[in-house]
């Protein structure tokens, strides 16, 4: 742990330590930049000063806006209606009722009689009038009719009185990428109450003031608005709030967190929720956690549903009856075929009648066809299949449902004609690609120029039972060829200011698609490209990265290009992760060229990330002339520096070692820690909440709140599952740190918790408190197996030895102690330093021991001997934190703002500029690399 001058408490006589730190806290050189302008009294005083203007926050009429002291005094009422339509626009990734609209449309319109028996059900009927009773699932195979139930249960709902209910929805559904991720399925459901009832707005006002557009595109901005959802259903009403989700197997990303979140709410006494969902074990399994559920089997229920089938065959046959002419015996007929054969589904229906209805099948062959239709679902997909072999577009066909099988959302059909080599010659024959995407078997539809398969049923079948027609060469091949396909029309697209903005200014806000869009054939390969190639077969990659290869190629001559389009189609954080996902690939293939020109181009776009989204053309203009000198990226486009900069900055000749600078705690950071595999980093902080971060694209993960203290400590377990926290209030949490859940708080400590570590196999965890004692604790039961006396003042550090038989620890009683880790015995007292004792160390082969101290000194110790056997005096003030390298080489000191790196066989000083912290060894602190 970094060692941090503690508060003063004013319930707590000081100590000599603390007098120390509070001394140090006053002195000008370690006062915030904040504070150094002087006491809060120098503020007031300064606020008399002509022309000085003070913000005044709060409730009440001080929240209108702010008066100038010594002047005028302005008082206003501050309106809300600007920030509010930001907000919803910001929110607004889909509107579900919208959604809902278009699904009914296509669906041929809500029927009520498919629907009203549940209105009676008794599990609907328990749900709807029992209070206890808050969660209905309803679940059912595929083609029940689970969706167009939800639809008829929102139609019933909606004729409560107003003030009687708050009601909100949302439609999952996997084949686009708005309706199939646990965030925006929060986001429609916010649009919907937020847009029924405007005071809510109080709920979001302060966080969105606060964010702007970021509180939507952060890694937080699940946190965010789940809390939010929270507050506004815990918001005191007398109206009941109706949750209805449809599809949670249709829900791609973050289901589980969003299972998670269901379950609280269905906690929430006045929340009332609907979930539907195939029969899925993983999602019976999540809901099984919730105490208040119903569970409605639509199979289970097999009458009922056969009796709303055939009520819907009769209106489906009608229409055709209309539409058609038929006489009464094919009508007959056909209503009896459909009953023989739909077995309760209602999308087998629906899918027929669909084929019936084709203008090409005359009245008089309709028995015929009528024949050709086996039932059940994969029968008739199966039929399709055959139909699709037979046709004189076979092998088009196949190539489009290949398309459109492995892409990561749907594609328009623009986009289409540059990911199909044989629709080329199509161009913008719009009408001639939608009669090829009509002769596809009804497996595909066209929605507003989007391509989307007619059911998720339809794309497993075809990715499961009929592969070996669409795929043959596995799916990998395909990925390969929709990466190949998006980078030829990349390379034939992209230039320099392709939409015409001219001014290197012109910002993205002002930036509207030309008509027509160059852009629009190759939105999807802008954003996608990287994700087919990492998910190609290994050995075609591994020669696709080759020096010289297409991506090289690419990236050689279009780099900017391809930086500009995702800035205009503000996609720069996929450009980020793309560059992420090409920089760890390459480091399995030997290619000196392109593996030096990815690890530049992706410090290139971390640098300039910001500057380029919010103006596309500062791509050519800054990002090139504040890039090293002998940044590749910058000597390759050399010619595209602005020739109007006649004098350009002086800079570095290569990227310093700052990577990254990770922006999002509110207060000072205390502790940071690396995982054991590099690919993480987490923070604690004095906001009282811990951030786990991506130690490569810098992007927030998790944010962990809980504590009610400032957290002075986080690290790790070794296998990188759990994370440990040690903090004021007194407290250790333990996280499971991929979802970020507590999994306990272990209470004990009769003060601060200053330093917490795992020992090496995870069993077992240590704490250090400023109640002086050192507590070893069961890290799976949270049991406290032992605790350690001796020190006479704060603990500050602990530390396990890698074999986890011994405990290190060191004291504001300037001694360092180590421990029988086992029976708490200590074994030896370490005496030397002239202060107290910041950090201590086991080196990997735990045979030496490294200590720093406020008497800016670092000692080296036998740790088995207890011999000091080197000393080191070169910093000019205290000394923080001092760490080992992985190999026991090096040693690291902090003290202020300069990091020392040493020769730990002779502590002498090597001039490096970091603190080596991972194992990896290209990073070593969480800014900077060696």
């Amino acid at each position: 742990m970094e060692y941090r001058p503690k508060r003063q408490r004013p319930d707590v006589q000081a100590s000599d330590a603390e007098e120390r730190r509070e001394k140090r806290l006053l002195t000008p050189e370690h006062r915030s930049p904040h504070d150094r302008s002087g006491a809060p009294s120098e503020a007031l005083r300064r606020s008399n000063e002509p022309g000085v203007r003070l913000a005044f926050y709060g409730q009440g009429i001080q929240n209108s806006g702010s008066f100038q002291v010594g002047g005028n005094l302005n008082i206003g009422v501050q309106d809300n209606s600007n920030k509010d339509a930001e907000f919803f626009a910001a929110l607004r990734s889909t509107d579900p009722s919208d959604d809902r609209t278009r699904i009914q449309r296509e669906k041929g319109g809500l029927l009520e009689d498919s629907y009203s028996w549940i209105l009676d059900h008794a599990d609907f009927r328990r749900w709807r009038d029992n209070e206890e009773s808050r969660l209905l699932w309803i679940k059912g195979d595929p083609g029940k009719g689970k969706t167009m139930l939800l639809c008829g249960i929102i139609q019933e709902l909606e004729k409560l009185p107003v003030d009687m209910r708050r009601l909100s929805y949302f439609f999952c559904q996997a084949t686009d990428v708005r309706l199939s991720n646990a965030t925006s399925v929060l986001r429609g459901l916010l649009y919907l109450l937020l847009d029924q009832e405007p005071s809510l707005m109080s709920h979001v006002r302060k966080k969105y003031n606060h964010a702007g557009k970021q509180l939507f595109e952060d890694a937080n901005q699940w946190d965010a608005l789940s809390k939010i959802l929270i507050n506004i259903l815990q918001d005191y009403s007398r109206q009941s709030t109706f949750l209805i989700i449809d599809a949670l197997d249709e829900c791609v990303t973050n289901r589980d967190q969003l299972l998670d979140l269901l379950v609280h709410i269905s906690s929430l006494s006045r929340a009332k929720l609907i979930v539907s969902s195939r029969n899925w074990q993983s999602i019976e399994e999540a809901l099984n956690a919730s105490t208040q559920k119903l569970r409605l089997c639509l199979e289970l229920n097999h009458e009922l549903i056969s009796a709303a089938v055939g009520r819907y065959i009769e209106y489906k046959v009608g229409q055709l009856v209309r539409s058609k002419k038929y006489d009464d015996k094919t009508r007959v007929t056909v209503q009896q075929h459909l009953a023989s054969n739909a077995n309760g589904t209602f999308l087998w229906v629906a899918l027929v009648c669909q084929e019936l209805a084709d203008r090409n099948v005359r009245k008089r062959h309709t028995l015929a066809k009528l024949q050709s239709f086996p039932p059940g679902l994969d029968s008739l997909y199966q039929r399709m299949m055959k139909h699709i072999h037979d046709s004189d577009d076979a092998d088009l066909c196949k190539q489009i449902l290949a398309v459109a099988s492995v892409v990561y959302r749907p594609v328009s059909l623009k986009e289409l004609t540059s990911l199909v080599v044989s629709l080329e010659d199509i161009g913008d024959d719009l009408d001639t690609l939608e009669e090829i995407i009509g002769s596809c078997g009804s497996l595909l539809t066209i929605r507003e120029g989007v391509v989307y398969f007619v059911h998720q049923s339809a794309k497993d079948f075809v990715l499961n039972k009929a592969s070996d027609q669409i795929l043959p060469s596995g799916i990998a091949h395909q990925h390969r060829s929709v990466f190949t396909r998006s980078l030829e029309a990349l390379s034939g697209t992209l230039r320099r200011d392709i939409y015409n903005l001219r001014v290197p200014g012109f910002s993205i806000d002002q930036v509207s698609p030309p008509d027509p869009d160059p852009l629009s054939s190759t939105r999807y390969s802008c954003i996608y490209w990287a994700d087919h190639l990492n998910d190609s077969d290994p050995a075609q990659r591994m020669r696709d990265l080759q020096d010289g290869n297409i991506a090289h190629a690419f990236l050689k001559k279009k780099f900017l290009y391809w930086l500009e389009a995702l800035s205009l189609l503000r996609s720069m954080s996929e450009g980020v992760l793309a560059m992420e996902k090409l920089a760890a690939l390459v480091g399995n293939v030997e290619a000196q060229q392109v593996t030096e020109l990815l690890q530049d181009a992706r410090r290139f776009i971390l640098s300039h990330k910001r500057p380029i989204e919010i103006a596309p053309l500062q791509v050519y203009a800054s990002a090139l002339v504040f890039s090293p000198t002998r940044s590749l990226v910058r000597q390759v486009f050399l010619e595209e520096e602005p020739d109007w900069i006649i004098s350009k900055p002086i800079m570095e000749a290569d990227w310093n070692a700052c990577i990254q600078t990770l922006k999002g705690h509110d207060a000072w950071v205390n502790s940071v820690v690396f995982s054991a595999d590099g690919q993480r980093l987490a923070s604690g902080s004095k906001d009282k909440t811990i951030r786990i971060w991506d130690a490569s694209s810098g992007a927030c993960l998790q944010t962990l709140k809980g504590h009610d203290g400032w957290v002075n400590s986080v690290v790790f377990s070794a296998d990188g599952q759990r994370l440990a926290s040690g903090s004021e209030d007194k407290t250790i949490r333990v996280w499971d740190a991929s979802s970020g859940a507590c999994l306990q708080t272990l209470k004990g400590h009769d003060d601060f918790v200053n330093s917490v570590v795992f020992s090496a196999d995870g069993q077992r965890l240590a704490s250090g408190s400023e109640d002086k004692t050192i507590r070893v604790w069961d890290a799976s039961s949270g049991a406290c197996l032992q605790t350690l006396k001796g020190h006479d003042d704060f603990v500050n550090s602990v530390v396990f030895s890698a074999d986890g038989q011994r405990l290190a620890s060191s004291s504001c009683d300037d001694t360092i102690k180590t421990w029988d880790a086992s029976s708490g015995t200590c074994l030896q007292t370490l005496k030397g330093h002239d202060g107290l004792v910041t950090s201590v160390v086991f080196s990997a082969d735990s045979q030496r021991l490294a200590s720093s101290s406020c008497g800016d000194t670092i000692k080296i110790w036998d740790a088995s001997l207890g011999a000091c056997l080197q000393t080191c005096t070169s910093h000019d003030g205290w000394v923080n934190s001092v760490v080992f390298s992985a190999d026991g080489q090096r040693l690291a000191s902090s003290c202020g703002d300069t990091i020392k790196i040493w020769d730990a066989s002779s502590v002498r000083y090597k001039n490096h500029s970091c603190i080596a912290l991972s194992g990896d060894p290209h990073f070593c602190g969480m800014w900077c690399s060696w």
